[in-house]
């Protein structure tokens, strides 16, 4: 199984998301992909996907994940916490600190949803936390120096002992990212 996790305020519709459907609906169609909408609050997110990796596992699958951002925080969790191999891209480190500046209303411009971002949910967001990377090899980190949201910085020094794709410029929406395709399901041991 491949689990998209997308990031804060985005959806299985970003562009990455549907560039990610499309290649694995073309390339790797025996794979079963799996891109949820993440409901808004942090928790209810976590249920969702744990219970998607329950159902995978029962089913005898290896997991796969592919995280964007928030999702590349969650991303790092589940591999931690669950096993498998995860493809994170301009992953967020510390995004409890980001969600001060953020508390009050939010809104997704992909599913229209308004919402409230309170002060819990800071402390719900260091539950997830993986301060540490315990497992390496489970990871590949894609990473661009003009993310003007996220600092590049922190994830080298997070993840700096796992597979680093480190590119000048581009931003946060990882410029170019179809062409890392091949490269990230060669990493997660898809068969050509």
């Amino acid at each position: 199984m491949l689990l998209y996790i997308h990031g804060f305020n985005s959806s299985p519709l970003s562009d990455k998301g549907v560039i990610t459907a499309d290649f694995m609906a073309k390339y790797y169609p025996e794979v079963t992909f799996c891109q949820p909408q993440l409901p808004s609050n942090i928790q209810d997110a976590m249920v969702l996907l744990e219970h998607i990796i329950q159902q995978a596992k029962m089913k005898g699958e290896a997991l796969h994940y592919i995280g964007s951002s928030l999702g590349g925080y969650l991303a790092s969790y589940l591999a931690e916490t669950y096993g498998g191999q995860a493809v994170l891209i301009n992953p967020a480190v510390n995004p409890s600190e980001l969600f001060e500046e953020l508390t009050g209303a939010q809104y997704n411009p992909y599913t229209h949803e308004t919402y409230q971002i309170k002060p819990e949910h800071k402390s719900q967001l260091i539950e997830y936390n993986t301060a540490v990377i315990l497992h390496p090899e489970r990871f590949f980190v894609l990473l661009q120096t003009g993310d003007e949201v996220l600092d590049y910085k922190l994830a080298v020094q997070k993840y700096y002992c796992c597979q680093l794709l480190v590119q000048p410029g581009g931003d946060h929406s990882f410029i170019g990212y179809e062409n890392q395709l091949r490269s990230i399901c060669d990493f997660l041991q898809f068969d050509h």
